[in-house]
C-alpha cells in the first residue's frame, strides 16, 4: 500500500462525518441562489416586477458578501470555522424564510436581502472548505468533492422543493416551510459533526491539548501578488458570472422554450444530478491528475450546454443533455478553484486568500443573474446571454489551463 493511500484511508476514518457536515452547511449557504428560481415568476406576478427587479436582492446579496469575504477569511485563519458555521446556518435559515414576508415595496424587499446577505456571511463556503482542509491532505480533493457536492443536493433538490411548496402553499409560506424542512435535516448533523483542526473539543480544552494546525504555505500579501492569483481570479469571476446565471435562470429559459413549470424543473433538477457525478469525478480526477488541466477540461462543458440551448433548447433530449452537462461543470466549479488554492498557495493564509477568490466567485454570482435577467427584459429571450456564455467559459478555461505546476502537494501530470 503506498503512503499516499495508506494517509487516504487514515484521513477517512478519523474524520468520515466531517465532509457530509460540511456539505449540508454548504447547501444551506446557497439556498438563496439555487432554491431562488422557482420563485422569480410567482414573486414577479404577485408585485408586478420585471424580473430584474425580482432578482436584484441576489446581486445585493452577493455583492455584501464578496466585500466581508476577505475579513471573514482572516478571522478563519485565527479562530477557526465551527462557531461560523453553527451559527450562520441558524441566521441564514431565518433570512430565507423572512424573505416570504415581503410586501411589494422596493425598500421592503431590499431590506429582506440585506439581512438575507449579512445573515450568509458565516456560512459561506470558506467556513466549510477550511475545516476539510485542515483535516485531509492525502485525500483533499476528494473530501472537498464531497463537501461541496452540498451545492449540487442544493441545486437538485432545491428547485423541485420550491415548485412543489409554492404549488401547495404559495411561495410566501413557501419560502417558511422550505427553510425549516432543510433546518431539521441538516442542524442536527453540522452540530454534531463539523469541526475543524482550528476547533477544540471539550474533552481538548479540558486537557490544556494544543490543536495541530498546518501552517504551511506563503502569506496574504505575497499571494496577492502572484500572476497565479489573478489567473484564479479571473478564472473565478468569469466562471461564477455565467454559470450561476444559467442555474438562476435554467428553468425560466426552458419555460420561453416552451416547457410547463413542473416539466423545466424536473428537467432542472438534473442539473444537481449531474453536478453530484461532476464534483465527485472531478474531486477523484484532482487527487490523480493535475488540477490546473482538469479544470480547464470541465469549464468547456458548458459551451456545449449552450449550443444545445440555442439549438435544440424546445426539444427534451436537448434541454437534459444541456442540464446533464451544466451540472457537470457546476460540480467542478469551486472544487478546481479550493483545491488550486492549497496548492499553489498552502494553507498558511488559505482562509484569506481564498476569501478573495470568493470575493470574484460573489461578484459572479451577483451580476451573473442580474445580467441574465437585463437581457432578457431587453431582448426578450436568453439568446445574447448563452453567447456571452460561450465566451467567458472559453476565457475561464484558458485562465486555468495556464497555471504552472503547484507548489505545495505532489505535482501530477
Amino acid at each position: 500500500m503506498t503512503a499516499a493511500r495508506s494517509g487516504a484511508i487514515t484521513e477517512w476514518r478519523s474524520y468520515p462525518m466531517l465532509p457530509i457536515a460540511a456539505a449540508l452547511g454548504y447547501a444551506t449557504s446557497v439556498i438563496h441562489i439555487y432554491g431562488l428560481g422557482p420563485y422569480i415568476a410567482p414573486i414577479s406576478e404577485t408585485f408586478g416586477w420585471s424580473r430584474t427587479q425580482t432578482t436584484v436582492g441576489l446581486t445585493l446579496a452577493t455583492l455584501i458578501q464578496a466585500v466581508f469575504s476577505i475579513p471573514l477569511g482572516m478571522a478563519l485563519d485565527r479562530i477557526g470555522p465551527r462557531n461560523f458555521g453553527v451559527i450562520g446556518m441558524v441566521l441564514t435559515l431565518g433570512a430565507f424564510a423572512l424573505l416570504g414576508t415581503a410586501t411589494g415595496g422596493t425598500g421592503n424587499w431590499l431590506l429582506l436581502w440585506t439581512i438575507m446577505s449579512l445573515a450568509t456571511l458565516p456560512v459561506q463556503a470558506t467556513v466549510w472548505t477550511s475545516a476539510v482542509a485542515s483535516r485531509f491532505e492525502a485525500s483533499r480533493g476528494l473530501a472537498f468533492a464531497i463537501t461541496l457536492c452540498g451545492a449540487s443536493v442544493a441545486a437538485a433538490l432545491f428547485p423541485w422543493l420550491g415548485t412543489t411548496l409554492i404549488d401547495s402553499w404559495g411561495w410566501q409560506t413557501a419560502m417558511a416551510i422550505q427553510a425549516a424542512i432543510w433546518g431539521a435535516i441538516a442542524f442536527p448533523v453540522i452540530f454534531l459533526f463539523f469541526r475543524g483542526a482550528h476547533d477544540r473539543t471539550r474533552s481538548e480544552k479540558a486537557s490544556g491539548a494544543k490543536v495541530e494546525r498546518d501552517l504551511e504555505g506563503i502569506g496574504f500579501v505575497e499571494g496577492l501578488r502572484s500572476s497565479i492569483y489573478v489567473r484564479l481570479l479571473a478564472a473565478s469571476l468569469l466562471f461564477t458570472f455565467t454559470i450561476i446565471a444559467l442555474v438562476v435562470h435554467f428553468v425560466p429559459i426552458l419555460n420561453d422554450a416552451g416547457f410547463d413549470r413542473q416539466g423545466a424543473a424536473g428537467i432542472a433538477a438534473l442539473i444537481g444530478i449531474f453536478s453530484i457525478v461532476g464534483r465527485l469525478a472531478t474531486g477523484f480526477m484532482l487527487d490523480k491528475f493535475r488540477g490546473s488541466l482538469v479544470g480547464a477540461v470541465v469549464f468547456l462543458l458548458p459551451v456545449l450546454g449552450c449550443l444545445l440551448l440555442l439549438t435544440m433548447g424546445s426539444h427534451y433530449a436537448g434541454a437534459m443533455l444541456a442540464g446533464a452537462l451544466i451540472g457537470l461543470t457546476l460540480g467542478a466549479e469551486i472544487d478546481v478553484i479550493v483545491y488550486l488554492t492549497t496548492r499553489h498557495f498552502g494553507l498558511k493564509s488559505f482562509g484569506a486568500l481564498y476569501g478573495g477568490l470568493l470575493a470574484a466567485l460573489s461578484i459572479g454570482t451577483a451580476t451573473g443573474p442580474l445580467a441574465a435577467s437585463y437581457v432578457f427584459d431587453s431582448f426578450g429571450d436568453y439568446m445574447p446571454f448563452l453567447w456571452l456564455t460561450i465566451a467567458f467559459m472559453v476565457a475561464s478555461s484558458a485562465a486555468l489551463a495556464t497555471l504552472p505546476t503547484p507548489r505545495f502537494g505532489i505535482a501530477k501530470h
